[in-house]
């Protein structure tokens, strides 16, 4: 597969993963950039072991998580994350206040929820995270259910 075409295929699932783990629009539009920039550095190195999807995925999830230890090293102030305004009303508020839930998770959680919205297998999620496919069923059903419950509390169905 060439590059282009993976780039078209993958490049909004990547970017709400992103989103997922940082709840920043510039910064998971940074993290979905440099994962394609290791996609298209690597693509030859690139061994079909697995889907395309789960290695990028992988790439993607790995990224993002330097990007969390990067910040817990250099915390930023503590004031609130906001998107710009023309960014956010593209935005629907539930969308917003998921990715804000999602965000709060724990990392494994973040990676397998994210992956999960983005519809990918759950065999793929649990070769991703490493993790036994029953094990990432239960999570997934665990993640679900405080997620809803996030929801409720805050009046948001």
């Amino acid at each position: 597969m060439e590059f282009e075409q993976i780039y078209k295929i993958y490049w909004d699932r990547i970017f709400r993963l992103c989103m997922g783990f940082v709840n920043d629009y510039d910064i998971a539009q940074d993290l979905a950039q440099e994962t394609f920039i290791i996609v298209w550095q690597k693509l030859d190195t690139f061994r079909n072991e697995s889907a395309i999807g789960t290695w990028i995925f992988r790439i993607a999830s790995n990224n993002c998580l330097r990007q969390i230890e990067r910040e817990k090293r250099f915390p930023k102030s503590d004031l609130p994350i906001h998107l710009s305004e023309e960014k956010q009303q593209s935005m629907e508020p539930q969308i917003q206040f998921l990715y804000k839930c999602i965000a709060e998770l724990p990392e494994t959680d973040r990676i397998i929820i994210s992956l999960e919205l983005e519809e990918v297998k759950q065999a793929e999620i649990a070769k991703i995270v490493g993790l036994s496919e029953a094990n990432v069923r239960v999570k997934i059903h665990r993640i679900k259910e405080k997620l809803t419950q996030k929801f409720k509390e805050n009046g948001k169905q």
